[in-house]
Protein backbone atom coordinates (compact mmCIF):
# COMPACT_ATOMS: atom_id res chain seq x y z
CA UNK A 1 0.00 0.00 0.00
CA UNK A 2 1.17 3.59 -1.14
CA UNK A 3 1.66 6.27 1.52
CA UNK A 4 -1.48 8.05 3.17
CA UNK A 5 -2.58 10.65 1.64
CA UNK A 6 -5.94 12.45 2.00
CA UNK A 7 -6.79 11.67 -1.39
CA UNK A 8 -5.83 7.69 -1.18
CA UNK A 9 -7.86 7.55 2.01
CA UNK A 10 -11.13 9.25 0.17
CA UNK A 11 -13.03 6.06 -1.19
CA UNK A 12 -12.72 4.70 2.89
CA UNK A 13 -14.24 7.62 3.39
CA UNK A 14 -16.98 6.89 1.42
CA UNK A 15 -17.73 3.10 1.83
CA UNK A 16 -17.37 3.90 5.73
CA UNK A 17 -20.41 6.11 4.94
CA UNK A 18 -22.25 4.35 3.36
CA UNK A 19 -21.93 1.36 5.49
CA UNK A 20 -23.66 3.62 8.20
CA UNK A 21 -26.45 4.43 5.78
CA UNK A 22 -26.68 0.72 5.06
CA UNK A 23 -26.77 -0.22 8.69
CA UNK A 24 -29.63 2.36 9.69
CA UNK A 25 -31.60 1.97 6.68
CA UNK A 26 -31.69 -2.09 6.97
CA UNK A 27 -32.30 -1.92 10.69
CA UNK A 28 -28.94 -3.51 11.99
CA UNK A 29 -28.25 -3.46 15.85
CA UNK A 30 -27.70 -0.58 17.74
CA UNK A 31 -24.01 -2.30 18.89
CA UNK A 32 -23.53 -2.36 14.72
CA UNK A 33 -24.34 1.45 14.15
CA UNK A 34 -21.95 2.28 16.77
CA UNK A 35 -18.81 0.33 15.48
CA UNK A 36 -19.88 1.82 12.13
CA UNK A 37 -20.03 5.42 13.36
CA UNK A 38 -16.79 4.59 14.83
CA UNK A 39 -15.48 3.71 11.62
CA UNK A 40 -16.36 6.97 9.81
CA UNK A 41 -14.51 8.74 12.77
CA UNK A 42 -11.28 6.56 12.35
CA UNK A 43 -11.51 8.31 9.05
CA UNK A 44 -11.57 11.85 10.41
CA UNK A 45 -9.26 11.26 12.36
CA UNK A 46 -6.60 10.02 9.74
CA UNK A 47 -7.47 12.88 7.71
CA UNK A 48 -6.88 15.26 11.01
CA UNK A 49 -3.95 13.41 11.65
CA UNK A 50 -1.79 14.01 8.05
CA UNK A 51 -3.36 17.78 8.28
CA UNK A 52 -1.24 18.42 11.71
CA UNK A 53 1.58 16.31 9.87
CA UNK A 54 1.70 19.13 7.70
CA UNK A 55 1.39 21.91 10.28
CA UNK A 56 -2.36 22.82 9.14
CA UNK A 57 -4.56 21.90 11.81
CA UNK A 58 -5.57 19.14 14.47
CA UNK A 59 -8.28 16.83 15.32
CA UNK A 60 -9.27 19.70 18.03
CA UNK A 61 -9.25 22.44 15.88
CA UNK A 62 -11.61 19.94 13.28
CA UNK A 63 -13.60 19.45 17.02
CA UNK A 64 -13.93 23.62 18.10
CA UNK A 65 -14.68 24.26 14.68
CA UNK A 66 -17.48 21.96 14.25
CA UNK A 67 -19.33 23.26 18.10
CA UNK A 68 -18.81 26.65 16.52
CA UNK A 69 -20.52 26.02 13.62
CA UNK A 70 -23.16 24.16 14.92
CA UNK A 71 -23.92 27.25 17.36
CA UNK A 72 -23.27 29.68 14.54
CA UNK A 73 -25.47 28.36 12.11
CA UNK A 74 -28.38 26.71 14.25
CA UNK A 75 -29.60 29.72 16.41
CA UNK A 76 -32.94 28.32 16.82
CA UNK A 77 -31.41 25.57 18.69
CA UNK A 78 -28.57 27.14 21.03
CA UNK A 79 -27.60 30.57 22.31
CA UNK A 80 -24.71 32.48 21.51
CA UNK A 81 -22.78 31.18 24.51
CA UNK A 82 -23.66 27.32 23.19
CA UNK A 83 -26.33 26.55 25.46
CA UNK A 84 -29.63 25.79 24.50
CA UNK A 85 -32.43 27.87 23.42
CA UNK A 86 -35.59 27.84 25.57
CA UNK A 87 -38.13 27.11 22.54
CA UNK A 88 -37.63 25.58 19.79
CA UNK A 89 -39.12 26.43 16.54
CA UNK A 90 -42.80 24.70 15.55
CA UNK A 91 -41.65 23.44 11.71
CA UNK A 92 -39.07 22.33 9.66
CA UNK A 93 -39.74 24.50 7.23
CA UNK A 94 -39.12 27.26 10.22
CA UNK A 95 -35.61 25.60 10.57
CA UNK A 96 -34.91 25.50 7.35
CA UNK A 97 -36.06 29.05 6.82
CA UNK A 98 -33.45 29.98 9.65
CA UNK A 99 -30.83 28.04 8.35
CA UNK A 100 -30.85 29.83 5.18
CA UNK A 101 -30.42 33.32 6.98
CA UNK A 102 -27.33 32.42 8.47
CA UNK A 103 -25.60 30.51 5.58
CA UNK A 104 -26.42 33.83 3.52
CA UNK A 105 -25.18 35.62 5.81
CA UNK A 106 -22.05 34.04 6.56
CA UNK A 107 -21.51 33.73 2.72
CA UNK A 108 -23.24 37.14 1.16
CA UNK A 109 -21.08 36.58 -2.39
CA UNK A 110 -22.89 33.80 -2.99
CA UNK A 111 -25.70 34.36 -5.54
CA UNK A 112 -25.62 30.62 -7.04
CA UNK A 113 -28.45 28.86 -4.99
CA UNK A 114 -26.45 25.34 -5.93
CA UNK A 115 -23.39 26.37 -5.09
CA UNK A 116 -22.02 24.12 -2.25
CA UNK A 117 -23.58 21.20 -3.70
CA UNK A 118 -20.70 18.64 -4.06
CA UNK A 119 -20.16 17.51 -7.68
CA UNK A 120 -18.99 13.75 -6.61
CA UNK A 121 -22.88 13.35 -4.43
CA UNK A 122 -24.24 10.27 -6.60
CA UNK A 123 -26.58 11.69 -9.46
CA UNK A 124 -30.13 10.94 -7.40
CA UNK A 125 -28.74 13.08 -4.29
CA UNK A 126 -27.46 16.05 -6.48
CA UNK A 127 -30.80 16.10 -8.48
CA UNK A 128 -32.66 15.96 -4.61
CA UNK A 129 -30.50 18.45 -3.05
CA UNK A 130 -30.49 20.91 -6.07
CA UNK A 131 -34.35 20.77 -6.43
CA UNK A 132 -34.73 21.63 -2.37
CA UNK A 133 -32.17 24.19 -2.87
CA UNK A 134 -34.48 25.41 -5.71
CA UNK A 135 -37.70 25.42 -4.00
CA UNK A 136 -36.22 27.41 -1.09
CA UNK A 137 -35.17 29.98 -3.71
CA UNK A 138 -38.20 30.02 -5.10
CA UNK A 139 -36.70 28.94 -8.84
CA UNK A 140 -38.81 26.74 -11.13
CA UNK A 141 -39.10 23.30 -10.85
CA UNK A 142 -38.85 20.41 -13.70
CA UNK A 143 -42.03 18.69 -14.64
CA UNK A 144 -42.70 15.72 -13.14
CA UNK A 145 -44.29 12.15 -13.64
CA UNK A 146 -47.24 11.09 -11.47
CA UNK A 147 -45.91 10.83 -7.75
CA UNK A 148 -45.81 6.84 -6.54
CA UNK A 149 -47.82 5.75 -3.83
CA UNK A 150 -45.04 4.14 -2.24
CA UNK A 151 -41.28 4.35 -1.53
CA UNK A 152 -41.54 0.57 -3.05
CA UNK A 153 -43.25 1.70 -5.94
CA UNK A 154 -41.06 4.45 -6.98
CA UNK A 155 -38.12 2.10 -6.39
CA UNK A 156 -39.88 -0.52 -9.13
CA UNK A 157 -40.27 2.98 -11.42
CA UNK A 158 -36.58 4.16 -11.26
CA UNK A 159 -35.37 0.04 -11.77
CA UNK A 160 -37.40 0.42 -14.87
CA UNK A 161 -35.58 3.34 -15.44
CA UNK A 162 -32.27 2.09 -15.88
CA UNK A 163 -32.92 -1.31 -17.24
CA UNK A 164 -34.55 0.70 -20.41
CA UNK A 165 -31.38 3.20 -19.91
CA UNK A 166 -29.41 -0.16 -20.00
CA UNK A 167 -30.80 -2.01 -22.87
CA UNK A 168 -30.64 1.36 -24.87
CA UNK A 169 -26.66 1.30 -24.01
CA UNK A 170 -27.21 4.39 -21.96
CA UNK A 171 -25.55 5.43 -18.50
CA UNK A 172 -28.67 6.46 -16.37
CA UNK A 173 -25.83 7.83 -13.67
CA UNK A 174 -24.26 10.06 -16.37
CA UNK A 175 -27.84 10.86 -17.75
CA UNK A 176 -29.39 12.42 -14.96
CA UNK A 177 -25.97 14.14 -13.40
CA UNK A 178 -25.92 15.64 -17.31
CA UNK A 179 -29.83 16.60 -16.77
CA UNK A 180 -28.93 18.31 -13.19
CA UNK A 181 -26.38 20.03 -15.03
CA UNK A 182 -28.23 21.32 -17.52
CA UNK A 183 -30.87 22.35 -14.88
CA UNK A 184 -28.68 24.38 -12.62
CA UNK A 185 -27.58 26.05 -15.61
CA UNK A 186 -31.18 26.94 -16.76
CA UNK A 187 -32.05 28.43 -13.45
CA UNK A 188 -29.12 30.37 -13.43
CA UNK A 189 -26.63 28.09 -11.65
CA UNK A 190 -23.52 26.90 -13.29
CA UNK A 191 -22.80 23.58 -15.10
CA UNK A 192 -19.20 22.03 -13.83
CA UNK A 193 -17.51 21.66 -10.46
CA UNK A 194 -19.49 22.63 -7.40
CA UNK A 195 -17.71 24.75 -4.62
CA UNK A 196 -17.13 21.16 -2.03
CA UNK A 197 -17.79 23.46 0.58
CA UNK A 198 -20.19 21.56 3.16
CA UNK A 199 -23.89 22.63 2.81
Amino acid sequence: MGALTHESLVEYLLEEAYEVAETIEEGHPEAELQGELGDVLLQVVLHARLAEERGAFTFDDVARGLGAKMVRRNPHVFKPDGSLQDSFPATVEEIEQKWDAVKRAEKPERKNPFEGIPAALPALARARKSLDRAARAGLGLPGQVPIPASEDELGDLLLAVVRSARDGGMDAERALRAAVGRYQTGQGGHNGRSDPAPS
